[in-house]
């Protein structure tokens, strides 16, 4: 069976026997609030300050059905896959796959965008970028951010890598709850939740030796244990037992996104300086704002990092890159270090 039919034949399985569960589970699950609340219930609750507003999540009319969209995945994924560069000889090089887990809100995919457009331009990734974002407004370009589509990326990325010397940087972002899942919607779809065992599981068949984890959620410290080995770097929003903030319909970006991203990874050349003014800067914010600490984390080790050192030392490094949205609705920042 080709690869192009085996992903029809997926995403067939998985709409045949995920919708009724997953419509279900869908509705028991609602966004959560802009700012998450210190005592944040284990599923995200819906934010009555932002119920006039017109939602990320209003599915297009010229999008099609959600059998349709599901349908297209197929296309979708393998066209981004064959957009992959083969990778550069002479030193490491690093691959990025971003996702934006909640459609119902755009600061989700406001990040993941900016984020791949920042590796491509300042951190010299054309080529070796692969996004699934759940949004309205990317159903004919981009693939969905899924459980499928996201094991179908770390596959592509490790038969295209040298598995023992490049860098595979996952970075997640969307809603978490206390008991460490990370909300996947963009309803009516019958889209998966992410919990522990199953990004363990997206690794299972590969083995790609040095990765780094960025997962933006609340509670997303709760990944650590299960993803941490002697070669690879995690960094989180928050402990496993604290919200982050920023999230929300009236948020561009998220305030771990802002700090690591938008501040810390344009003013420093390496993942490492990059967290330390990030956590400095979130410590701060919440302090002005009364807020419970969300106690971003970082775990590392010595060979991640000097695998990480060799990549810098192989690519030429672009300049900083300013914060702009591509979301209709939301203001663009062009400045650096914007008011958060």
């Amino acid at each position: 069976m080709t690869t192009r039919h085996l992903l029809a034949f997926t995403f067939a399985l998985a709409f045949a026997f995920g919708a009724l569960g997953a419509v279900m589970y869908v509705h028991q699950h609602e966004p959560a609030t802009q700012s998450a609340a210190k005592d944040a219930p284990a599923t995200p609750a819906i934010d009555d300050d932002n119920a006039d507003e017109e939602p990320a999540s209003k599915w297009p009319s010229e999008a099609g059905s959600a059998e349709q969209v599901m349908y297209a995945q197929s296309q979708l994924m393998q066209t981004a896959i064959d957009q992959l560069a083969p990778r550069k000889s002479g030193h490491p090089n690093l691959y990025l796959i971003g996702f934006a887990g909640d459609g119902s809100e755009n600061v989700f995919r406001n990040e993941v965008e900016f984020v791949e457009r920042q590796f491509t331009q300042r951190f010299d990734s054309a080529g070796h970028v692969l996004t699934l974002i759940n949004n309205p407004g990317t159903l004919s370009s981009t693939p969905l951010a899924s459980l499928s589509n996201l094991q179908m990326a770390v596959d592509a990325v490790a038969e295209r890598m040298d598995q023992e010397q490049d860098v595979l940087f996952l970075f997640l972002t969307s809603h978490g709850s206390r008991e460490h899942e990370l909300y996947v919607n963009l309803d009516p779809l019958p889209l998966d939740q992410i919990g522990i065992n199953d990004l363990v599981d997206v690794f299972a068949s590969t083995h790609i030796r040095h990765r780094v984890f960025v997962i933006s959620a609340c509670y997303s410290g709760g990944f650590i244990d299960a993803l941490k080995n002697d070669t690879t770097m995690i960094i989180t929003a928050a402990r496993a037992d604290r919200a982050s903030f920023g999230c929300g319909t009236n948020s561009e970006i998220t305030d771990f996104g802002r700090a690591f991203f938008v501040d810390g990874m344009n003013h420093n050349d390496n993942f490492k300086a990059a967290y330390t003014e990030a956590a400095s800067l979130i410590e701060s914010w919440e302090t002005r704002d009364d807020e419970e600490h969300s106690y971003p984390q970082f775990v590392s080790t010595p060979q991640i990092e000097a695998q990480l050192k060799a990549w810098r030392a192989g690519i030429r490094l672009g300049a900083p890159l300013p914060f702009k949205t591509t979301t209709p609705k939301a203001d663009t920042v062009d400045s650096l270090t914007a008011m958060r």
